[in-house]
This record gives structure tokens, C-alpha cells and sequence, in this order.
């Protein structure tokens, strides 16, 4: 096997972790969760949205969080859904937007009320315009192997998404499992076509949900086709509200610990990731999940 020296975590549990959590999470929690987890040695990471706070009430504190966690190397990603977002991107002084689309328009409409091919014409001057001004722009693919509404996603119809991203210049493409149905043969399968057809120079994100159990398998699989770069949550935080059944995203701490053993370099210390984990963990609504955290969790409990 030729598997990639050293993988990129681009951490999501801060925004996509964190947004459907019922429970507010003050902003100065957000801010120290976010100093931990770059202290495990994380350079990706998306820090909140700029959504309505009327929709996702949990990312109404975006401009505070943007304030204190952007100041250092670390690439800081903001989700921007829509023109307003961008307006907002532009006078906080951040320089890394994300923007996402579904395959499926049924999963879009449910998300944002459009179509697929609407959202792209609404999206494709604004990355235009941000590429202008310098901008790191990355393009989030929901429902890129299933979609909980219309089944089995077509390879091509992916594949046509990504070239049209690709055309207007984003740098990045975070292809997602948004339900977790995805098997290893369908993750290799995607992944080969994509690399075989993009240009080399675009980077290729796999994001996984572990709903089923497969995150890591669909992970190794990925690694197999060539991609080294990973989307995960720590503490295995997220879902998806127009996603039925889908759980939270795999694991930062799952990963790192899958790859280390690999011999695969992350740069991220494991422990310090796990001190983050254990911070954020009293203002989850559900029980984390991570076998990691769960581990070190049984690790110092008296015997």
C-alpha cells in the first residue's frame, strides 16, 4: 500500500460540532475550546458561521469568537452560507471562507430552501470576488454518497459539482458522508474518480459521520485513493439537522490515534487533544462517544 507520510485534520467540532447544540455555549468557552484544541498542535480549523443567529442560534457570537482565535498561523475557516455572510466575512478581518452545497436538491431545499444548481449560481460570484481579494476558499459537498431524501448520489453528478468549483478557482473540496452510509469501496471508488479528474493542485477533503460505525474504515479506504486530508470533530461532536439519522462527525481524537499507530504524521499531541475534549464535554447534550475519550475517561477512574 502507498499510503500519504503525514495527514492534515482540519477540525470542525468548534462550528460544525458545536451548531446544533441546544445548550448555548458562551462565547468565552467557545474561545478557550478553541486555544486548547490549537494547542494539541491542530493549523486547520473551522471556527463558526455567519448564519442567522434567528436559524442557528449557537453561532450568534461569531464576530467575538473570530476576534479572539485568529490571531496566529493557524488556518481559521469561517462558514459563509450566502452574500450576507460574506459582507460580514469581509469586515471581520478573516481570510479563509467556506461555502457548501448538496448534491442532492432535495437535501439543499431542506437546507437552505434552493436548489442545487440555485446555489451555485448565487455562490459563484461571491467566491469569484473572494478569490479577487486573496481569500482561501474551500467548498463543502454535502450528500456526496447518500442523501436521506433521494438515496444513492451519482459518482458523475459529484464529480460535475467538483469540476464547477473547481472552475471558479476554490482551493479546497470537503467531500462528505453527510449521513454515514458510505462503505469503504464506495469511499475508494469516489475518491480515485475525483483525484483522477481534478487538477492535482486542488485540495481534497474527506469528511466522514461515524453514524454506522465505518468513519474509520472510510478513512483508511480514502487513504488508500490518495487523500490526506481529513475533516473531524473533537469528541466526535455534530450532525445534521436536515439529515435524519445522521450522528456526529468521527472523531479527532479517533483519527489521530488510528494514524499514529499507522506510522501517519499528524502533529497533534493526543493528550492535550483529549484535555480539549474533557473541557468542552460538560456543555454537550448527549454523551460523547469517541472510543479515545471514553478510554482515558476509564484510565483515571479509581480502581
Amino acid at each position: 500500500m502507498e499510503l500519504p507520510q503525514r495527514v492534515t485534520i482540519i477540525e470542525v467540532g468548534p462550528r460544525d460540532g458545536l451548531q446544533n447544540e441546544k445548550q448555548l455555549v458562551p462565547a468565552e468557552d467557545k474561545i478557550r475550546f478553541i486555544h486548547k484544541l490549537k494547542s494539541s498542535g491542530i493549523q486547520e480549523m473551522e471556527l463558526t458561521s455567519f448564519v442567522s443567529p434567528k436559524w442557528v442560534p449557537q453561532m450568534g457570537d461569531a464576530e467575538q469568537v473570530i476576534e479572539h482565535c485568529t490571531d496566529d498561523s493557524t488556518r481559521n475557516i469561517v462558514l459563509v452560507p450566502n452574500g450576507k455572510g460574506v459582507e460580514r466575512l469581509l469586515s471581520s478581518g478573516c481570510k479563509n471562507a467556506a461555502f457548501f452545497v448538496g448534491v442532492s436538491d432535495t437535501f439543499n431545499r431542506k437546507n437552505i430552501n434552493k436548489s442545487t444548481r440555485e446555489s451555485m449560481d448565487e455562490l459563484a460570484p461571491l467566491i469569484r470576488d473572494l478569490k479577487r481579494k486573496g481569500f482561501f476558499v474551500r467548498a463543502c459537498i454535502s450528500t456526496a454518497f447518500y442523501c436521506p431524501y433521494e438515496g444513492k448520489m451519482d459518482e458523475q453528478a459529484v464529480l460535475k459539482l467538483c469540476e464547477e468549483f473547481s472552475d471558479l478557482g476554490v482551493d479546497e473540496l470537503s467531500v462528505a458522508d453527510t449521513i454515514g452510509l458510505a462503505n469503504p469501496q464506495e469511499v475508494y471508488d469516489l475518491f480515485a474518480l475525483l483525484k483522477h479528474h481534478l487538477p492535482s493542485a486542488l485540495l481534497i477533503a474527506a469528511h466522514f459521520h461515524d453514524t454506522r460505525g465505518m468513519a474509520l474504515a472510510n478513512i483508511f479506504s480514502a487513504l488508500q485513493a490518495g487523500v490526506d486530508r481529513f475533516d473531524t470533530s473533537a469528541g466526535g461532536l455534530g450532525g445534521c439537522p436536515f439529515a435524519p439519522g445522521a450522528t456526529g462527525n468521527v472523531a479527532t481524537e479517533d483519527t489521530v490515534y488510528m494514524l499514529n499507530r499507522m506510522g501517519i504524521s499528524t502533529g497533534i499531541q493526543l493528550d492535550l487533544l483529549l484535555e480539549a475534549v474533557e473541557f468542552i464535554s460538560p456543555f454537550v447534550s448527549r454523551g460523547l462517544q469517541s472510543r479515545q475519550y471514553l478510554l482515558s475517561k476509564q484510565e483515571k477512574t479509581p480502581r
